[in-house]
């Protein structure tokens, strides 16, 4: 009853996070292009180049555990499997992005980080009371005989 909306919520949340850091590593690689300036003597084109990569390759990952969360959403069925090692990964990511937005951003960034990460957790913690259905058939073995009647001697 609770795990569908909440995992819609979810996949919509970590498809415009997706987005949102995919937009904005891309900027600060174009941002760094155009300066033409080291850190550190670092090259800028290789510091363009790894900002943009990594806001592909963090994009793709927060893509990827939002499309776990909308076939959740979907099925309405448990994340299992791979599934939900990438949705628990993303609430430690989420949690740990907290931690560091508090000392550098502020509160505001730290409550938005909590509240994706208490909304992954109730997704992962979600039951309907239901029983799940089993993957393979159990076997119910051989059915048992009842016992024979005493016989009188």
């Amino acid at each position: 009853m609770v795990r569908r909306p909440v995992a819609w919520i979810v996949a919509l949340v970590l498809f415009a996070e997706a987005l949102g850091v995919l937009a904005v590593n891309w900027f600060l690689g174009v941002v760094v292009d155009r300066q033409d300036m080291s850190l550190a003597g670092l090259d800028p084109d290789v510091m363009s180049v790894s900002s943009k990569a990594g806001g592909v390759l963090f994009g793709l990952y927060f893509g990827l555990c939002g499309l776990v969360a909308l076939l959740v959403a979907l099925r309405d069925r448990v994340p299992a499997g791979f599934g939900r090692v990438l949705l628990i990964s993303a609430a430690v990511v989420h949690a740990l992005l907290g931690a560091f937005a508090w000392g550098l951003i502020g509160w505001t960034a730290f409550l938005l980080m909590v509240v994706v990460l208490a909304l992954i957790v109730l997704l992962l913690m979600t039951h309907d009371g239901r029983p799940e259905e089993p993957d393979e058939p159990v076997d119910a073995g051989t059915p048992v005989s009842p016992p024979a009647a005493p016989t009188a001697p």
